[in-house]
């Protein structure tokens, strides 16, 4: 498995890798169930729904087929050109912007009724910023979903028995470059992602660390030692407060 690729804040729903998943499912990492299954977000139909570190575009893709009302932010003009294409292949509309995830203020406060984010926020260093405008422009209790490269993922290899190959507190960042563009992932710990969620005012009320999917079809990502540590977690929020 030494071609598997390296699980990265970008390599799951940046192009080219988008091109490995169906389009009529929001999927929050490799090999692990899908929204289909997990219903965290609800019906989707006319609801008004941002995500944040779109990549290629599958995800907001996903939504808009569902009949959501879709806006995108991501920093890459590469991944909006992209995703562009994507939502023009498929023929549904996203108001895609470029950006600082944390950089809202085109988002009236109030007026978001969910928000998304599939492992992209692995690529910010500063997530209380994100959390507080996130929380802004969301309505009175609605869900904020996000998912992450596990801790755990990051701090074993994929040799076999797999091996620790970093501390599962080191939070130095991890660089990459993918073929198509470089960056860094900064590590956080379950514990930094609730602190911090809490920190702006948010409830959590799901946290998930899925065991792969029941199928024998596995994407590119698949590695052995995800059938022994978790390679995505999930957590959903909801807006406490004003």
């Amino acid at each position: 498995m030494a071609d598997t690729p390296e699980l990265t804040a970008r390599s799951f729903t940046g192009w080219p890798a988008w091109a490995d998943l169906t389009l009529d499912v929001v999927h929050y990492g490799p090999d692990i169930p899908t929204e289909a299954d997990l219903r965290l977000l609800g019906r989707l139909d006319a609801k008004r729904i941002l995500e944040l570190g779109c990549g290629g575009g599958p995800v907001s893709v996903a939504m808009a087929k569902q009949g959501a009302k879709v806006i995108a932010v991501d920093g890459s003009a590469e991944q909006l050109g992209h995703a562009r294409r994507l939502c023009e292949r498929e023929e549904v509309t996203v108001e895609l912007h470029q950006g600082d995830l944390a950089d809202l203020a085109f988002v009236r406060a109030d007026t978001i009724d969910a928000a998304v984010s599939v492992y992209s926020l692995g690529m910010v260093a500063d997530l209380d910023r994100v959390f507080r405008q996130v929380h802004r422009v969301l309505k009175p209790e609605a869900p904020f979903v996000l998912s992450l490269p596990h801790p755990a993922w990051r701090a074993v290899d994929r040799n076999e028995p797999p091996s620790l190959r970093r501390s599962y507190w080191e939070r130095a960042a991890v660089h990459w470059h993918d073929g198509v563009e470089a960056g860094a992932d900064h590590p956080v710990t379950i514990a930094d992602l609730f602190t911090s969620l809490t920190r702006a005012n948010f409830r959590v009320d799901t946290l998930l660390e899925p065991e792969p999917a029941r199928t024998t079809a596995r994407s590119r990502w698949w590695h052995p030692t995800m059938a022994q540590v978790p390679s995505t977690l999930i957590v959903r929020a909801r807006k406490h407060g004003t």
